[in-house]
């Protein structure tokens, strides 16, 4: 049973919500920069939602319910969001993506160094905001454009703790009835919140801790 996200504690402290999943970030020869959140648990319970950056700047949001696409809107920057069914389905190390208008399939490589470094981190710790606090300014100078602390909309404040990285070795997308072209680095930076990520695609495991602004 899905259960609302909570407000604001009663005794007016923030409130926080934890959503553990995957990130992809994928460029396309097109332009057009692709950001998937699939998310295994969360306050709204699991569901997927996709961000794009196109070659013009438009940002979009889709997204599967209203209540998601107010949260993530709240939370990010987009010039449209729609309101489409998000599917996801893995077969090994392939991925595919269904999303109205957009199609899309990826599939990810071995791990590289990061990666191993990332996957010996323990879950308990990944999931304290004092812990990407810390790897912030590591994960600036290795991963160019790549924020794990900082301030969003509405008042929000968000953490990012990675657990997990594999590259992307291969892209394929159609978004509107046209084909986005091959794989891509992430460039410019994606423009929906306090960071990008990372510049060459990839798959990222990641507890994300949002932390609504505490009552007045």
């Amino acid at each position: 049973m899905r259960t609302r996200p909570p407000g604001r504690g009663r005794s007016g402290r923030p409130s926080r919500l934890r959503f553990d999943g995957w990130i992809a970030g994928l460029g396309t020869t097109s332009g057009t920069r692709v950001v998937l959140g699939h998310w295994e648990r969360s306050p709204f319970g699991p569901f997927s939602d996709v961000m794009l950056e196109r070659a013009d700047g438009e940002r979009i949001l889709l997204a599967p319910t209203r209540e998601t696409a107010d949260f993530v809107s709240g939370t990010y920057t987009f010039d449209s969001v729609r309101l489409v069914a998000v599917d996801v389905r893995v077969s090994g190390r392939t991925w595919t993506v269904t999303a109205g208008p957009l199609g899309l399939r990826f599939r990810t490589g071995r791990r590289r160094f990061l990666g191993l470094l990332l996957r010996a981190v323990p879950g308990v710790l990944a999931r304290r905001p004092a812990w990407a606090a810390l790897t912030d300014r590591p994960a600036r100078v290795l991963l160019s454009g790549v924020r794990t602390r900082g301030s969003a909309g509405a008042g929000r404040r968000e953490w990012y703790g990675a657990r997990d990285l594999r590259a992307v070795c291969a892209v394929s997308a159609v978004f509107e009835g046209t084909d986005l072209g091959g794989p891509a680095p992430v460039e410019p930076p994606v423009r929906f919140g306090f960071g990008s990520v990372p510049r060459r695609p990839g798959l990222t495991r990641v507890t994300t801790t949002v932390e609504l602004p505490s009552a007045r």
